[in-house]
């Protein structure tokens, strides 16, 4: 593996964290299937990436140096 991405771009951290969600959620009385569970980590990575790319084009905007 030599591709390089960063935490919030990588299913399995959205899957884990949707698991333990549901896991959290089944024990407070609520039921997630695993088709939801996969839909809110899609919809999670979606979220991720499009806050990750809104972050960084408000960092260019706000930096004071050139990009060499």
């Amino acid at each position: 593996m030599e591709d390089m991405k960063t935490w919030y771009q990588s299913r399995t951290i959205w899957g884990a964290v949707i698991a333990i969600s549901a896991s959290l959620a089944h024990a407070g009385g609520y039921s997630l299937s695993a088709t939801d569970q996969g839909q809110l980590a899609d919809a999670a990575l979606s979220l991720a990436g499009t806050v990750g790319g809104l972050i960084s084009i408000w960092g260019r905007m706000k930096a004071t140096a050139k990009v060499a």
